[in-house]
This record gives C-alpha cells, structure tokens and sequence, in this order.
C-alpha cells in the first residue's frame, strides 16, 4: 500500500475550491460536492490506517525551503494518534455536512457555507498530518480563519460579527505564544520536528518557557482559563459548525498540540503541571457557569470547555492515553449534543431552555439520541464518556495527584447536574410557552442516530473490558469506577428533584442568591477584560483618531485650505477679456519704469 495519507486534505480542499467559484451555479449541488469530498477523505483515512497496521507510517514528499542553513521538508507524519484525528475529522464532519442539508436549508449564502466547512475540514485534517511547527502552524492559521468566517456566517447580525471578532483576537494571542516558543525551540535546538522532541537539549529555564508558549497556542485554540472567552459567544454561529468545529475538532486542536508536544512537556515538570493547573481551572470554571446559563447552546460551549480541560488535566497529570481517548469519545458525544440542541432549536424556534419543556412526546427521535449523549456526558456506566473520564481519575489517582482527583470527581458532579438540569428543563415537565414544536426531517435525524450509537459503544475501545490483562490489572481501581458511577447518578437525581419535582426551597435559593449572580456573570471575566483591555484599547483608539483628524488631517487640510484661498484670489484676475490683460501689462510697464526712472 502506497503513501496516501497526503491525499487525505487535498480532497476537501477541491471541494472548496468547486464551491467558492461555481457554488452560485451550483446552489443546492454545491452541499454534495462538500460532502462527496468528506466521503472521499473519510475513506483515504481508512485506508491510511490499514496502511499503519502494515507498517506505513511517517514520510517525506521533498525539500520545501531552507531555514537559517537546516533544511525544513514537506512532512507527513502517520502513527495512532494521527489515524484517530484523521478518522474522527472525516467521519463526523460527513455526518454533519449531511445534517447541515437540512439545517441550513434555504439560507442565501448556502454554497458559501459549504465552501467554508470544506476548507477548514482540509485545514483540520493538514493540521494533524504536519510532521513539523511549520506545516502546523500555517493550517492552525487555516483552521482559525476558517472559524472566524463561520462565527459570523451571518454578518447581518452584529453580535456574531462581534462573536467572530473576539474569536479571532482571542486566539491570535495564543498563537503568538505558540509561534514565539517554536521559534525559541528552533533556535535554540535547531528543530521544527515533532520526532525530535524527545531528544532536544537546552537551557532548562529557557525549554520551559518554550513548552508554555507553545501550550498558550494551545489554550486559544481548546478555548482553556484565561483564552477561553471567545467559545460561549462562537454559538452566534450555525449550530452545525458549532458541532463540528467548536465541539469536536477545532477545539481538539490544542490537545492535540499538547499531545504531539508531550515528551517536551514531560521533560519539563513545570511546564506540564502548568498544563494541569490550567487544565483543572478551567474544567471547574466552565462546569459551575454551565448550572446557571439558560441558552441551551451556550450550556454545551462551558461543557465542552469543561471537558477540554478535563483532557489538559489529563496530559498534565502524565495519562497521554486518558487525555486522547476523552478526547475521542468527546467527539462523538458532544458533536451528538450539539446537533441536538440544533434539531430543538430548528423544532421550537428559540434557544432558551426557561421557554421549552415537554418536548419529549413530540421529538421522539431528537429527545432519545440527546438523552444517550447526556448519559455520554455525564459518565453513566455503559456510555463512551464513562470510561474515558475513569481513565483519567485513574491516572490521577495512579500518579498521586489527589487534588486533581477532586477536582474531576467534582467536574464530573457539576456536569451530571448541568446536563440533567437541561434535559428535565427542555424534554420533559409542561412546556412554559406557546410552542408549536415539530420533528426535524431525515438529513438531520439520522446523523443522530448514527452519533448515539457511537456514544454509547465507542467507549468499550478503550475500556478495560477490551483486554483481559488490562482487566485483571484495573481490579484494584474498581473502586474508582464505582466513585465516580455514584457522583454521576446523584447529581442526576438532585437535578430532577430540583427542576421536575421543584424540591428546593425559596430560602436556599436566596441564601445563594450571590454565588447565583457571580456564576451568571461568568466571574465577571469579560468585565474585567472590558475594563483591563477593551476599554483602555479603545480610548487609545479613539486618541489616536483625534490626533489623526485633527493634526495630521489638520495639516494637511490647512494647506489645501491655503493654496485654495490663494487660488480664490487670483482666479479673479483671470477675466478672460484681452482689454483686462493688455490694462494690466500696461499698468506693469507703468510700475517698471517709475521705478527703473527712481534708480
């Protein structure tokens, strides 16, 4: 079997460039061609696999340029990591390009839309296959171009032009760390190359802080405590794109980063513990604002922060197969439950859940598949997320990180509750408005069906069930599972006594009316940017525009002023009458002479 894996993005970006060219001659046939590219990418994956278990693996194309003397290639690199990108990329952005046919049905910009999913579906997937900093970097730029075009998709509304604006500077400030710590890595070690991570040497002090740089590219990207602004506002965008870029695989992008990183990161204690504090930070953070936010899109931006931390927390604590198997079976779950919340909206119409309830009886298939992916996500036993978030407390546990092993004890409480919170809210109870809601059609249902069976086996890849030696050995954690089981299935139960049953009492609820206003202001984070940042920023702005229209324009402006009033003046004396002229001249040769006779 033959190198392909380079085929792999070279697929959506053909259909890319069908749909930004001919997409208005195409219409609707633009969403097939996106899609038939998908399809194309999903099965060149597939075989690049096949490939990797006959003992294909990284390779070069050719010489690309030569930096600072050491010559940079054309590098693709292929081992398990890379396989389960490249499959999760491929597989669930066809489901979702299907989903979007009907979701985004009739809108004025339709083949544009499929352009822009095609694009950063071939920067995605060029993203993971890059054996160097270089490639990387160039398709992170791809994929977070490609994010800010679909956060504000719909330009029309001034929030998501705002949305994709604070997208787009939030993560450049990360990528300015990732491109100074390549930078330092290079210089220092004379590499771009993953492959040599785990032998570079250098000045301790000095790689560290090049591991962090490079994790703040990071935490733009997966959206991690302080960067992590920017994702609650990115639901301005089309719910699908939420599913797939902001839930499933652009956010993933950090883990990955940190993942690919990790022998530099292990080499270097501070820099991964660093991963791990921001990590717990930032799981915590998003699953406490997530109890109280009531816009049902919004919910799933703080769970799938929550869920990313979770997965730094993972790398930081040394588990890098916990932290990428959560990441594959988040995928799967989360981009089921964005669909969802995308299929409850396209039903009902509005987005928040104070206004839904007792969707169930009418969206049958939307409630069912949204209920399995809610088990998913709060780690009920069989479901995907049940053994990837108990290989990370094992790991915490197994490496002696107590603390760390509270805190995803507590994310985990926090999500249960979270998520049964919204589930008796939207689908069941009485509906606390005049809805009319109606089951979504086929190209949206199915995607979901197809989802839910994912969350709720593919979990079993990486369970100790799968290998009996792993069982053996996981004996002694049993207990962690049973842990984590109770914390999950309690915080259900208190959700439903608390919002279906309405067993909380007023005076509870005012004793923590103060905790209530500090989490649905969101730590009042964005005010202490707006007061930090953005208001000084733009009243230096709006400085620098007075010194430009007053003084430099100013200038400017006086002199055209001045040569126009000289102008003015003179122009009188332009008559057009030869008499005038020849008056004038007469009158100059008068002056001349007089003057020449006073000499």
């Amino acid at each position: 079997m033959m190198n392909i894996a380079h085929y792999v993005p070279l697929s959506p970006l053909l259909a890319f460039v069908i749909n930004i060219i001919f997409g208005r001659k195409l219409k609707s046939a633009s969403a097939a061609v996106a899609i038939a590219a998908s399809i194309g990418s999903l099965i060149l994956s597939v075989k690049v696999y096949q490939g990797l278990s006959f003992g294909y693996g990284s390779y070069h194309l050719g010489q690309w340029l030569t930096i600072n003397g050491k010559a940079l290639n054309f590098g693709i690199i292929v081992d398990p990591l890379t396989v389960m990108m490249l499959l999760i990329v491929s597989f669930i952005g066809t489901l979702i390009l299907i989903y979007s046919t009907g979701y985004m049905h009739g809108d004025i910009r339709y083949s544009r839309y499929f352009a822009y999913i095609s694009l950063f579906m071939s920067s995605m997937l060029g993203l993971v296959l890059s054996d160097n900093f270089v490639m990387l970097l160039i398709c992170w730029e791809g994929v977070g171009l490609c994010s800010y075009l679909l956060i504000s998709f719909w330009h029309e509304r001034p929030a998501a032009v705002a949305a994709g604006i604070k997208a787009f500077v939030t993560t450049r400030i990360g990528d300015t760390g990732l491109l100074i710590g390549m930078l330092i890595l290079f210089f220092t070690c004379g590499t771009f190359y993953f492959c040599d991570l785990a032998t570079v040497k250098g000045p301790e002090p000095l790689m560290t802080l090049a591991a962090i740089l490079i994790f703040t590219g990071a935490m733009g990207k997966s959206a991690q405590f302080p960067l992590h602004v920017w994702l609650p506002d990115a639901m301005e965008g089309p719910t699908a794109v939420s599913a797939l870029i902001h839930a499933a695989t652009m956010v993933a992008a950090g883990v990955y980063l940190v993942a690919r990183c990790f022998p530099l990161f292990v080499a270097h204690p501070i820099a991964l513990e660093t991963v791990a504090v921001i990590g717990a930070i930032s799981a915590l953070m998003a699953a406490s604002i997530a109890v109280v936010t009531n816009d049902i899109k919004r919910v799933m931006a703080y769970s799938t922060i929550s869920q990313l931390g979770l997965m730094m927390l993972a790398l930081g604590v040394g588990g890098l197969s916990a932290g990428t198997f959560h990441l594959m079976t988040h995928a799967f779950f989360k981009a089921l439950l964005f669909l969802c919340a995308g299929s409850v909206i396209h039903a009902v119409g509005t987005q928040d859940i104070q206004k839904m309830g007792g969707l169930f009886s009418t969206l049958k298939i939307t409630s069912s598949t949204f209920i399995v992916g809610t088990l998913a996500l709060a780690g009920i036993f069989p479901f995907a997320g049940f053994w990837s978030k108990d290989e990370i407390l094992i790991t915490a546990w197994n490496n002696h990180h107590p603390i760390f092993f509270g805190v995803v004890l507590l994310t985990s409480f926090l999500t249960a509750f979270y998520m049964g919170r919204l589930i008796f809210l939207v689908l069941f109870g009485k509906s606390r408005s005049d809805l009319h809601p109606h089951e979504s059609p086929a190209s949206m249902t199915v995607p979901l069906i197809v989802l839910s069976l994912f969350a709720c086996f593919v979990g079993f890849i990486g369970s100790p069930l799968k290998e009996a030696g792993r069982m053996e050995a996981g004996v002694e954690t049993y207990w962690i599972m049973l842990a984590s089981s109770v914390v999950s299935i309690s915080a259900i139960f208190l959700a439903y006594f608390v919002y279906l049953r309405g067993f909380l009492p007023v005076s509870i609820r005012s004793r923590f009316k103060g905790l209530h206003d500090l989490l649905s202001h969101k730590y009042y984070i964005d005010e202490f940017y707006d007061f930090i940042f953005v208001k000084p920023c733009a009243l230096l702005c709006r400085m620098a525009y007075s010194f430009d229209f007053h003084v430099i324009d100013g200038l400017v402006n006086l002199v055209a002023d001045l040569a126009q009033s000289v102008s003015g003046v003179l122009r009188k004396f332009q008559t057009g009458f030869a008499q005038n002229y020849l008056l004038v001249q007469a009158l100059g040769l008068v002056v001349i002479i007089i003057w020449l006779l006073k000499i």
